[in-house]
């Protein structure tokens, strides 16, 4: 990955990438709050707001890319309010040079609020319209959610990294190969659809009094659940409230699998061990160092331990039930 970098972004590279594309920047270029990809908000000429994406070189390709922003014109076509780049002679994903990059209209709006029944509702909707579209095709280029990838080999690199103190490898190598086997014997989905793959709070927004859904930059095949399980959070009954809102919105517009709760526990054990990974893979890129100093300390590595520890005990426990356990 000789060009994993984003060492040629510079700001005369940025402005003459968006002046090549029609965007006269009157603005400063203003960062946003993104590692894996570099994204700005500026204002143009006649002082309206646009966000800029620069992607990570060499993370997907052309077609990948491409795979994204048909998926949300097809969403958009449907009338589901997701957020769409602009085109320029007909493409979404634009070239510069060596780059290629998207430019979004600035949506304004407010932070999703996980705990307003409302914003849970609407999101089930959305998602479950969602859903309906994207079970209509397969991507053909984008990964699936795999335990192969997001277990074993972030575990191989993890290990082979030098990242893990030599006091903690062996007890972390345990626990990894460990969850590697439990939640590989978990994750049997059975159905897979594309899905928008990062659906947490923060790639939600809250605009014109409707949820609005960010960001497909994660898009992949996989089931359904792993669309709604980031959105649940705190203990065990207030999960199953939270995916009772979700749902009861959701299965107006598509059915819901009951079996795939089962999955959401693999899932989270595949999320939890890729994104160590994921640290590792970017850090040679200043803004990691930087925003994530704790990465590469004793301290870190002997916390995930007790995470990864837990992770085991949950892959044990019954799933969450559609139906309330009396």
């Amino acid at each position: 990955m000789s060009q994993f970098h984003f060492d040629h972004l510079t700001p005369d590279f940025m402005l003459d990438a968006l002046w090549h594309y029609g965007f006269d920047v009157a603005s400063g270029l203003l960062p946003l709050n993104s590692y894996e990809n570099r994204v700005y908000q500026f204002k143009d000429q006649d002082r309206k707001n646009w966000v800029v994406k620069f992607y990570r070189p060499e993370r997907w390709s052309l077609p990948q890319l491409q795979e994204e922003h048909q998926f949300v014109a097809e969403l958009v076509a449907a009338e589901i309010p997701v957020a769409q780049a602009v085109q320029r002679d007909g493409e979404y994903v634009l070239a510069y040079q060596s780059s290629y990059l998207a430019i979004y209209p600035s949506l304004g709006g407010r932070q999703f609020e996980a705990d307003q029944d409302e914003q849970l509702l609407q999101t089930g909707a959305l998602l479950g319209r969602l859903h309906q579209v994207a079970g209509s095709r397969s991507f053909a280029h984008r990964p699936a959610f795999s335990a192969e990838q997001m277990l074993k080999q972030s575990a191989d690199l993890l290990l082979s990294s030098g990242f893990v103190p030599k006091a903690l490898e062996q007890h972390f190598a345990a626990v990894l190969q460990q969850l590697q086997q439990k939640a590989g014997q978990l994750y049997r989905p059975e159905c897979s659809i594309r899905l928008h793959g990062d659906c947490h709070p923060g790639n939600l927004l809250w605009v014109n009094e409707q949820v609005m859904l960010l960001d497909f930059d994660d898009c992949r095949m996989g089931p359904a659940v792993q669309d709604l399980w980031l959105l649940l959070h705190g203990d065990r009954v207030e999960q199953q409230m939270q995916l009772g809102l979700l749902l009861d919105e959701y299965e107006q517009f598509c059915d819901f699998a009951a079996k795939e709760l089962a999955l959401i526990e693999p899932l989270r054990a595949m999320r939890q061990v890729s994104y160590m990974a994921w640290l590792a893979q970017r850090w040679g890129d200043p803004a990691f160092i930087r925003h994530f100093p704790w990465f590469n300390s004793p301290e870190y590595w002997q916390q995930q331990l007790k995470v990864l520890d837990e992770q085991l005990k949950r892959c044990d426990e019954p799933p969450l039930s559609l139906m309330p356990q009396w």
